[in-house]
């Protein structure tokens, strides 16, 4: 059997279940994916489909799915993601393809879990491109990049004058992405009281800029993503549970790499040639047993992008196609046993921040403040209780009082 599949303007030719041998490269043409795109939907649609095993049939509504999307994206050159197909053939992977297909349909919220690594952000481009509202903007905006105390207003823009430094109006990304799809990629690290406000976009559709009274309505829907237990952080107070309840109409677990085992060379061969590719070299990378061997036997903890990562480092460092060494650790000490680095008089600055406090209620997060504080003086006058309480401008009984109430809580 032959596979088809496309990476931009270029066919990529692949015989065999495992998707790996005697691929080729067809000349670049403008026409090639619409013409494509044609003769596999009346493929897919043809009774000839029916009569083939399952997993084929299943990789060939992906690659329906992923001609669809390559016809749409040119319209559509403001996405701040990068969109390209989904790339697997294990049974995990195409079931998780088919739920997301599933969910892209209905115009609700959708909530991505999964380990780093794992392509989330692909996924949320894949829901919105395969959803009705393809046409419109897809806008993204990371969490965990941001100073808490600016993502309201990357949200929700702000009016001139709401702070100092405000000198004119600025759209937030709500604005940007109405009538399209908002990405809120590691959405567990949003402050408890801007969740408020999304809940009330979400709910109503309406939301005020920073500074200003006025209600504006958007038509946006939101796809969030996170690594971290939003269930735990709800019992914690940190995440609101009306927030997590609305944004997870539908929650897809992306599939770690580890459960993925037939997608390792599959995708290894992938990235293998874009490297070679991006390198200026015409003969395509090969590996030879024992690199497969180690790469299929990797549990992978950085899913995806790791393996990306190990095989260009490995294309890079061959002289030849022939791929034989596969580095895993870059920072592995190559000159045998003895001293690495120095260490030992090494300490890390401590962050002089204290924003993930704002996300608390008051009380609580006053207490950890305090907790916080305590336990860096402790650490720095090597416990001496004296001088901590000196350098936190504290009594002495003052702060052994302080250090009876919390020592059980302190590090």
């Amino acid at each position: 059997m032959v596979f088809i599949r496309l990476r931009q303007n270029t066919l990529w030719l692949a015989t065999g279940m495992n998707g790996v041998a005697n691929r080729a490269v067809a000349q670049r043409a403008p026409v090639l994916r619409s013409s494509l795109l044609r003769r596999m939907e009346r493929r897919v649609a043809s009774a000839q489909f029916r009569l083939i095993p399952r997993r084929l049939r299943r990789g060939a509504s992906l690659l329906r799915e992923d001609c669809m999307i390559m016809e749409k994206q040119p319209l559509n050159t403001a996405t701040p993601l990068k969109t390209t197909e989904a790339l697997g053939q294990s049974d995990i992977f195409l079931d998780f393809q088919e739920r997301l297909a599933r969910a892209a349909a209905i115009e609700r919220p959708v909530l991505i879990l999964g380990e780093r690594g794992t392509g989330k952000e692909l996924a949320a481009s894949r829901l919105h491109f395969l959803s009705t509202r393809w046409q419109g903007p897809l806008v993204a905006l990371n969490c965990a990049a941001l100073n808490p105390s600016l993502i309201e207003s990357e949200l929700f823009g702000y009016e001139k004058g709401a702070f100092t430094g405000a000198d004119q109006r600025r759209t937030g990304r709500f604005e940007a992405a109405d009538s399209g799809t908002l990405f809120l990629d590691e959405i567990g690290n949003i402050p408890v009281e801007v969740q408020e406000k999304i809940l009330r976009v979400v709910e109503y559709g309406t939301f005020e800029r920073v500074g200003s009274p006025a209600g504006i309505e958007v038509d946006v829907r939101i796809i969030a993503a996170t690594n971290a237990d939003l269930m735990e952080l709800t019992s914690r107070g940190r995440f609101k549970q009306d927030l997590l309840d609305r944004i997870s109409f539908e929650v897809l677990f992306v599939p770690p790499l580890r459960e993925r085992k037939e997608d390792i060379m599959l995708l290894a061969d992938h990235f293998a040639a874009r490297m070679s590719f991006e390198l200026g070299r015409e003969e395509i990378p090969w590996f030879t047993r024992e690199a497969v061997e180690a790469l299929e036997n990797h549990t992978w903890p950085g899913n995806v992008r790791e393996l990306k990562n190990v095989v260009e480092r490995a294309v890079y460092r061959s002289q030849s196609a022939r791929i034989s060494e596969i580095v895993f650790d870059p920072f592995s000490y190559p000159f045998g046993v003895g001293k690495k680095v120095e260490t030992e008089d090494y300490r890390p600055e401590a962050p002089s921040s204290f924003d993930d406090l704002m996300g608390k209620p008051l009380p609580e997060a006053l207490k950890e403040l305090k907790i916080r504080l305590m336990s860096r003086a402790l650490k720095e006058t090597k416990y001496n209780q004296r001088n901590a309480a000196k350098r936190l401008g504290l009594t002495y009984h003052q702060f052994r009082g302080l250090y009876r109430k919390f020592h059980k809580e302190m590090k």
